[in-house]
């Protein structure tokens, strides 16, 4: 039998991917590497990189111990490459081999990268059937319908899974509890943490390495705390099921300055990588509410994210094609600001949460969308820039994931296709959902004024320069009808504070050491 060599990617590591299950042990080489082209096709934060090679390397020690042959190509090896392509040539050179599997990819450009393959390897490609949803199901549920919005989707996916069904209804007579989830948190000396793991010798290795090569790259290394083997990923969650899951729901959506993981899990970077398996999660999650230990709304918001958002937004990706995170509906041009690598601004909400960011490669949905992701929208961010923000400075985005929510769901420059309306908000929301507009050098209350919070004139000035397109939407038309009602002064204010702060903020993009 002629040898099979078998790519496993750095969001592969699960010991069941596809490319895997039928391969036999003896005459296949498994090919893990480390390539720059990964690492440095956006400036990845510099806790992303050291936690996903540190991850591969505890994943090939996994593979080998089960028995497989395992071709571990290093990031400083003198003779790698730099590319995916590069690497699976040279390995099927040195092992003699011309027969090449790997599962799908994730991302078009990986994708594009691999078929090229095919004139020099026999190449089989093999669908990631990790997802509960394939392409060719989400293309048969969408086929038709005038508006793809996730929450029939997700319902589907309800009915397909059995999770939280009752017969053929939905757990508690409704399927969507979200509107329980909004709760503000107050500050909670006892608020549980997630796991947090030392580093062993092998992710100290891989930390010294990203020290050294990566250290104009953003954000903070050190401590690097997240879970780099399975073992360590599922105990990551256990832990969250027992200690934080019966308040998730309740605080999903909530903000604290100095506490800013909250009830949250910390776990989508294992599971975007392969370490956790969605379906098991999700049961898991069920089986707490089923067990009186997690009530209704925590465990259909958990589940809502998984079988419901994740999937779907997957689905948009591939549905939509290569030029999806290139649209730009409200033609949006102005440059990234400065702060969003420095957290230089007096904007207190947005500079928590770019430190955060900074500091753990990590921010929940609420302050990537209300956040940083509104401010953008509101400022007529390029939505290019931002989404290749998102993309770098996240542990666990990867772009089949990141480009729908920041492309379609958070900056609306698809023009509807996954949101039914522009997600903005004012200081208002941002005020009654966190702690952060407490000793904020502006006033969330005010309206006009040098003082006055950016996003309360912000707001309506997205209004006014979005009015015919917005006056059609059914969710948006009520704002632009209140809009139209201020007098001429107020408009003219509201032009000119919001112009006076474009302009401060009009730098280019200058990423700090």
């Amino acid at each position: 039998m002629a040898k099979t060599l078998v790519l496993i990617l750095g969001d592969q590591l699960s010991p069941g991917i596809s490319a895997l299950r039928d391969a036999d042990l003896v005459e296949t080489v498994i090919l893990i590497t480390e390539v720059a082209d990964e690492a440095g096709y956006v400036r990845h934060h510099k806790k992303k990189i050291a936690f996903l090679f540190s991850a591969m390397r505890h994943f090939a020690e996994e593979l080998r111990s089960a028995g497989w042959t395992v071709d571990y190509v290093r990031l400083d090896d003198t003779a790698n490459s730099g590319s995916l392509s590069g690497e699976v040539l040279r390995a099927a050179d040195r092992h003699g081999v011309s027969q090449f599997r790997v599962t799908e990819p994730g991302e078009w450009r990986v994708l594009h990268d691999l078929q090229a393959l095919d004139t020099a390897l026999d190449l089989e490609i093999l669908p990631d059937d990790r997802f509960i949803a394939s392409h060719a199901e989400f293309e048969n549920w969408a086929e038709g319908r005038k508006a793809l919005r996730m929450e029939y989707f997700y319902r589907e996916m309800r009915r397909k899974t059995g999770l939280l069904m009752d017969g053929d209804k939905p757990a508690g007579g409704q399927w969507n509890f979200d509107h329980d989830n909004r709760k503000a948190a107050a500050r909670d000396l006892l608020m549980p943490q997630p796991l947090r793991f030392a580093p062993d010798e092998i992710t100290r290795e891989v930390l010294d390495m990203v020290r050294a090569r990566f250290a104009t790259h953003f954000g903070t290394l050190e401590p690097l705390w997240f879970a780099a083997t399975r073992a360590d990923a599922e105990a990551a969650f256990a832990h969250f099921l027992k200690t934080a899951l019966p308040r998730f729901g309740d605080y999903q959506d909530a903000m604290l300055a100095g506490g800013e993981l909250l009830y949250h899990a910390v776990v989508s970077l294992y599971l975007n990588c392969g370490l956790l398996d969605p379906l098991e999660m999700c049961r898991a999650v069920e089986a707490e509410y089923r067990a009186g230990r997690a009530p209704l709304n925590a465990a259909e918001g958990f589940i809502r994210q998984i079988i419901g958002w994740r999937e779907y937004v997957r689905g948009i990706y591939w549905r939509e094609g290569p030029d999806y995170v290139r649209r730009n509906a409200l033609q949006a041009t102005r440059p990234l600001p400065d702060f969003y690598w420095s957290a230089d601004t007096e904007m207190a909400c947005v500079k928590a949460c770019v430190e955060q960011t900074r500091d753990e490669a990590y921010a929940h949905h609420i302050q990537r969308l209300m956040v940083t992701g509104n401010f953008a929208l509101l400022a007529g961010i390029d939505p290019h820039e931002l989404h290749e923000w998102y993309l770098a400075v996240y542990a666990d985005a990867y772009e089949w994931v990141e480009a729908p929510n920041t492309v379609g769901m958070s900056q609306f420059a698809d023009g509807g296709l996954l949101a039914s309306k522009p997600y903005v908000a004012s200081g208002a929301y941002i005020d009654r959902m966190s702690d952060y507009c407490r000793g904020c050098a502006y006033d969330v209350k005010a309206k006009a004024g040098p003082k006055a919070c950016p996003f309360n004139y912000l707001y309506w000035d997205f209004i006014a320069r979005h009015h015919g397109r917005l006056k059609r939407n059914p969710r948006m038309a009520q704002m632009v009808r209140t809009y139209d009602r201020f007098s001429d002064a107020r408009k003219a204010e509201i032009e000119t504070d919001s112009s006076r702060f474009l302009l401060s903020i009009e730098t280019r993009n200058q990423e700090p050491l």
